[in-house]
């Protein structure tokens, strides 16, 4: 890969970042809840499950999910569950005496890697998408493996900036909101986005090919 290739794929992965999904979603969520040092764990998440989506596509298996309507089906409505549940959990969740210490301590590290992870890999237009955008920046002429090694690191270094600076943005609130009514707001906002992400997935349909 050229640098010239690599800096148009870095701007890519920027703009793909910044758009926000149901991942950006997750990190503010995880932000609001227990602050930025435990909430980011969500991110880590995300990122193996960006790190198993690449490997997926470079193994070759992307082109069946993408020509599978069963797998994709499968994936599509399980992701459209588990984004209801957490819309849910989120609408649901209590207001809590604002001591930021308090919200931080909460939550599991381990649960928190998987729900990223959970949100990531249930998305199946994610590999259909990272299907058609790669192929553009690879060159079948060299050797292909240290050409996805260096798009999964641009890739994931990017999406780690960008999700720090969505679960930032989210634990600031937590420090700014007192009110159990303000929180109760913010919980129902954030449980309302879950569900919103949930139904663009489920307008999402197969690409013929």
């Amino acid at each position: 890969m050229t640098l010239e290739t690599w800096l148009g794929f870095f701007l890519a992965c920027w703009i793909i970042s910044l758009s926000p999904g149901a991942g950006a979603i997750a990190s503010m969520s995880a932000g609001l809840q227990y602050g930025f040092w435990r909430g980011y764990w969500n991110a880590l998440g995300l990122q193996l499950a960006l790190a198993l989506q690449i490997a997926v596509v470079a193994a070759g298996l992307g082109a069946v999910l993408a020509t599978s309507p069963l797998a994709f089906s499968l994936i599509k409505w399980f992701g459209v569950a588990y984004l209801v549940y957490l819309g849910y959990r989120q609408w649901q969740a209590p207001p809590s005496a604002m001591a930021a210490d308090e919200q931080r301590a909460s939550g599991r590290p381990l649960a928190l890697v998987l729900r990223g992870m959970l949100v990531n890999l249930s998305n199946p237009k994610a590999i259909v998408f990272i299907l058609a955008v790669l192929p553009q920046f690879i060159n079948p002429q060299a050797p292909l493996l240290k050409q996805y090694l260096l798009i999964a690191a641009t890739m994931i270094s990017v999406d780690l900036i960008v999700m720090a600076g969505y679960t930032g943005l989210a634990a600031r609130l937590l420090g700014a909101l007192r009110s159990p009514r303000q929180q109760r707001v913010l919980n129902r906002t954030f449980g309302g986005l879950f569900v919103a992400a949930a139904g663009l997935l489920a307008t999402v349909h197969r690409t013929a090919g």
